[in-house]
């Protein structure tokens, strides 16, 4: 089969056209501003890469158009159609489908699919389950949000049936582990991306207000999470976060599945300890021991998500902490971009106010009371320009000592937004200008994140360069 993939430069529709290919199918992709690390990726895959969305691709007469949900029936200043390629497949009829419809009906058919949902953590935990089960043998399929530093790529196929037999309920099913998101499928279909997964085992990590532009409020995104675990099968688990009382209510609606729960006190699975070296108990009773180089609250609590799911498949509350003390994380989690001057230069991909806070105090636990924390951020994620989480911005950077806010594309005022931080927040128009700022603000043995779900600009390589020449 040739599929023709528009927008093929996103995390999600970039895994998705590795695995295509992967499984022998003749695959091309457009997108605008054709941009790596996907570009680079795809193109070492022999997958060719067209600028722009050209109604002149249908020449390439593919018997199948998948198309990602950065593609709409939108209009541009003059009246002429901003996807005039979407346009002409419409008109002459071809077949075309989503993103998740495809990988759902050629890819996780016969599987035992674990799917990992929640606003915060989704990558991470995805890729922990991925790599608990590849270090008990099962050889998983994966298609992960960003690319874990233990597997290389963002997306594989995995054994075409289980290598070692299981005690789960799918027997020798082989196991796929997938990122499940909540944001829309198409512009056809806005049902949330992961109901057409059908996982066996749902982990559902936490759920706040998100994705703004789409959801009215977060009782929206609640009837989405409910529909994910309708489909979740008498014989399958929800893994959830006792935590969370949003998650509590998706529940109370109904659940036909066994529920395992972890984090709260009274939850299935607890820890017990630091986050970076803890016990994992199991209904009190420990069962294994996590000593890692990650810290946060955060990812102790993303890995009892992922124990609890491993063990539906058969894998041991044991076995599975011993291969996450060998867990290396994900790239662009608080990866470290390197030191100049003394100072620490990470790149993280937070951008939900909570996700912010979450990361930085993550850093302060690690980084010890008396050193200092310089947040950079970019609001850049849809939600966050339209200001909606704006409010929440002095909470989710007290822990930082200074923060600095990049206000490019912003419609709403962030100085006024962060007067709550005094002297401690500083904003600037350009990235050089942030650049200079943080540069200046700067002493050896500083901690500086920068915090964004896109490029940045680069900032990390120039503050490198510049506090280098300081």
């Amino acid at each position: 089969m040739h599929i023709h993939i528009l927008g093929i430069c996103g995390t999600f529709m970039g895994g998705l056209a590795a695995l295509a290919r992967e499984a022998g199918h003749k695959v091309t992709g457009c997108d605008a501003g054709v941009y790596p690390p996907m570009s680079d990726q795809l193109r070492a895959l022999g997958i060719e890469l067209i600028e722009g969305y050209g109604a002149d691709q249908m020449a390439l007469g593919p018997d199948l158009y998948v198309i990602g949900n950065v593609v709409s029936r939108a209009r541009l200043a003059d009246g002429s159609p901003k996807f005039p390629l979407m346009e002409a497949i419409l008109d002459a009829g071809a077949p075309y489908t989503s993103g998740p419809q495809w990988l759902s009906e050629h890819v996780l058919q016969g599987r035992h699919v674990l799917a990992v949902a929640g606003t915060h953590g989704k990558t991470t935990t995805t890729s922990m389950l991925a790599w608990v089960l590849e270090c008990a043998g099962l050889q998983p399929g994966f298609l992960v949000g960003g690319v874990p530093l233990d597997f290389g790529v963002s997306a594989r196929l995995g054994a075409a049936r289980r290598p070692v037999a299981g005690s789960g309920p799918a027997g020798e099913a082989p196991v796929f582990v997938i990122e499940a998101d909540e944001y829309d499928t198409a512009f056809f279909d806005k049902r949330s991306k992961f109901v057409h997964y059908r996982p066996r085992t749902a982990v559902l990590n936490n759920l706040e207000f998100d994705h703004a532009d789409i959801f009215d409020d977060l009782a929206a995104i609640e009837r989405q999470f409910h529909h994910l675990v309708r489909t979740v099968p008498p014989s399958g688990r929800v893994v959830v976060n006792g935590l969370e009382e949003s998650l509590a209510r998706v529940l109370h609606a109904g659940c036909w599945s066994e529920v395992a729960s972890f984090g709260a006190a009274v939850s299935d699975f607890t820890a017990q300890g630091e986050p970076h070296a803890f016990d994992v108990l199991h209904r009190g009773q420990t069962v294994g021991r996590v000593e890692w180089e990650l810290g946060g609250l955060h990812n102790q609590l993303n890995a009892l998500a992922a124990i609890a799911a491993a063990q539906h498949v058969g894998v041991a509350p044991a076995d599975a902490a011993a291969a996450l003390a060998r867990f290396r994380n994900v790239k662009r989690r608080m990866e470290l971009r390197g030191t100049a001057g003394g100072v620490a230069v990470y790149d993280d991909f937070a951008h939900h106010p909570t996700a912010l806070r979450t990361t930085l105090d993550g850093l302060r636990r690690r980084a010890g009371p008396g050193a200092r924390i310089l947040a950079a951020f970019e609001p850049r994620s849809n939600t966050m320009k339209l200001g909606t989480m704006k409010a929440q911005l002095p909470w989710a950077l007290e822990a930082a000592d200074l923060s600095f806010c990049h206000t490019a594309g912003l419609d709403w005022d962030a100085r006024a937004a962060l007067a709550p931080l005094g002297e401690r927040a500083t904003t600037a128009a350009s990235v050089p200008e942030l650049v200079a700022q943080i540069t200046q603000a700067a002493r050896p043995g500083d901690h500086v994140v920068c915090m964004s779900n896109g490029s940045f600009g680069g900032i990390h390589a120039l503050l490198l360069e510049s506090l280098s020449k300081k």
